[in-house]
């Protein structure tokens, strides 16, 4: 399309009533510019003709929406390690509990954000939960939504750093994508040793999200149960369990409520639905298959 036709275009949105400029300036300011020019139907003027005569009119085209993914994928973070992660790629291996968790998640990304609420996919490591995760994630980005991807371990060191003074990050800046997101992924939470530290910043994240009505999609290895020295009537209460009695002594294995504390446990059974992902550890069948 010559710059002649993206001219006359550009006119038509002003004269229909919406500002044409300001918005083009704003989407361009938001995305690459490369990928405008390059396209065939709008010539980068992010509008197209559709009708002819006294019908013509003129609507957003497909490359807006195209670019904005592609620049809110890369914004989102996600590591390397999961880039290619997507439903079609996780394999249940004739597992029914992996098969239902996997068709959970892919409805859920589907009806987003007609359901805003979160979900907390818990289940032993080397189940393919934070496979799923991105999977969610990746599919809601397309919609053109503002996602993150957070890892809750390196969340914590960094900003444990902004308290150096020779870190030029403050603590608010290394928060800021975590508060502001649409959706967080929040991956691997409870990964860390509890201290009153951490129960501390896990309250702060979490309940800044709640009070702002944002969702949340958290995996942790700890599956979902209260803190030891908590019955389950009391954990219903949302009460914190007493921090001296540890799982250890209680005879059993850590739980997210040991992790992360009762409280903020009590919290995301509000903010999430709980998705169990039960398997056997691939990562341990892999590395056997290679040692034959």
């Amino acid at each position: 399309m010559d710059e002649k036709s993206v001219r006359y275009i550009r006119s038509l949105a002003s004269r229909s009533g919406e500002p044409a400029g300001d918005v083009m300036r704003n989407d361009i300011a938001a995305r690459p510019s490369d990928d405008a020019a390059t396209c065939a139907v709008c010539g980068g003027s992010r509008w197209k003709r559709i009708g002819g005569g006294k019908t013509q009119r003129v609507v957003r085209c497909e490359c807006l929406l195209k670019s904005q993914v592609e620049y809110l994928l890369k914004a989102a973070d996600v590591p390397v390690r999961y880039a290619v992660c997507d439903f079609a790629g996780y394999t249940t291996d004739a597992n029914p509990a992996l098969g239902a968790a996997k068709l959970t998640l892919e409805k859920w990304a589907a009806q987003y954000p007609l359901d805003r609420v979160g979900v907390l996919l818990a289940g032993p490591s080397g189940v393919g939960k934070t496979h799923l995760a991105v999977a969610a994630l990746k599919e809601i980005i397309k919609k053109g939504i503002h996602a993150q991807f957070c890892d809750y371990r390196e969340l914590l060191k960094q900003i444990q750093n902004s308290y150096n003074p020779s870190v030029q990050a403050t603590e608010l800046e290394v928060l800021r994508p975590v508060f502001e997101a649409e959706v967080l992924l929040l991956d691997d939470l409870g990964a860390v040793k509890p201290s009153e530290w951490v129960w501390d910043t896990v309250s702060l994240v979490l309940n800044t999200r709640y009070n702002d009505n944002l969702t949340t999609i958290i995996t942790t290895n700890f599956m979902d149960g209260p803190a030891a020295g908590v019955t389950p009537r009391r954990a219903n209460t949302g009460l914190a369990g007493d921090p001296g009695v540890s799982a250890a002594r209680a005879g059993r294995e850590e739980t997210l409520g040991d992790r992360i504390g009762e409280r903020m446990r009590s919290r995301l059974s509000e903010m999430c639905r709980l998705v169990q992902v039960q398997g056997r550890d691939y990562r341990a069948n892999f590395r056997a298959a290679a040692l034959r």
